[in-house]
């Protein structure tokens, strides 16, 4: 007996807030009318995961997402036997799930799973489009509305790990980057509950801890870090100690990289 997961638990009912940042928009919805696997490249805490949210939303389809680690199997993937008082059953795996009922399988971070994970997606990113479950020897072929999208932070992880350049050539991409600083705002401004100004003046420290990566900081402040310091002040934290909880301590552990940055945050909340 199979175990049948309930696929509306992934449907995203109410409009997730973003903003376009260019035409990133057109561009998914132009892939999924073809079927085409999208890969999304850009830092950590730019929008993507947002992004898909949104696009799941306005394309009607389930979303299933997937934190990709170090420890991701495949089997985590596609599925496996499980037991029961009644004996054993199998239970699909988010990418089966996912491709058995049309949804959209969103695999975040994926370079981070194993290499023998990421090639275990390989039969559902071209003509094929089909899932082979050896444990239960059968081959599924996805839903006509199945679309697998992956994410990645090349800037990062290239120093660690990268994708092959044989998944790579399977997917179309889209490039993320941090929106402009006055798109930035009206997100932190949203999203943070806090004014123009103090949501201008936090977009504006993560611009120059921007400018800091590869001279001292591995990853400047994200979009998403400066919406954390936004909810802080908004629930009564003073600037000061907002900035440095959200945007100078998660950072880094150098100790003169943290007074540098408790300068730049001083320069506009002291």
């Amino acid at each position: 007996m199979e175990s049948a997961s309930d696929i509306t638990q992934y449907q995203v009912c109410e409009e997730p807030f973003y903003l376009p940042l260019n035409d990133e928009l057109q561009k998914f919805e132009a892939a999924y009318s073809a079927r085409l696997p999208i890969m999304l490249k850009g830092p950590t805490g730019c929008g993507k995961t947002r992004f898909v949210e949104h696009m799941a939303w306005r394309l009607g389809r389930p979303l299933v997402t997937v934190s990709c680690n170090e420890d991701t199997t495949a089997s985590d993937l596609t599925g496996r036997f499980l037991l029961n008082a009644s004996g054993t059953y199998w239970q699909d795996g988010p990418l089966a799930l996912a491709a058995r009922s049309g949804a959209i399988c969103y695999l975040d971070e994926v370079v981070e799973a194993r290499h023998d994970t990421v090639v275990a997606i390989h039969p559902l990113t071209d003509a094929r489009r089909c899932l082979p479950l050896d444990r239960k020897n059968e081959l599924l072929q996805a839903h006509p509305d199945f679309l697998l999208v992956i994410s990645y932070n090349p800037g990062y992880q290239r120093l660690v790990k990268d994708l092959k350049p044989s998944t790579k050539q399977r997917f179309v991409g889209i490039d993320f980057h941090y929106p402009e600083a006055a798109i930035e705002t009206d997100i932190v401004m949203h999203e943070g509950g806090v004014t123009r100004e103090i949501a201008g003046k936090l977009v504006a420290i993560g611009g120059k801890t921007r400018h800091l990566k590869g001279h001292g900081l591995d990853e400047g402040a994200s979009t998403r870090m400066l919406v954390y310091a936004a909810n802080l002040m908004a629930r009564g934290i003073p600037p000061v100690t907002a900035c440095q909880m959200a945007l100078v301590q998660p950072i880094s552990d150098d100790v003169q990289m943290l007074d540098a940055l408790g300068s730049v945050v001083l320069s506009f909340f002291g």
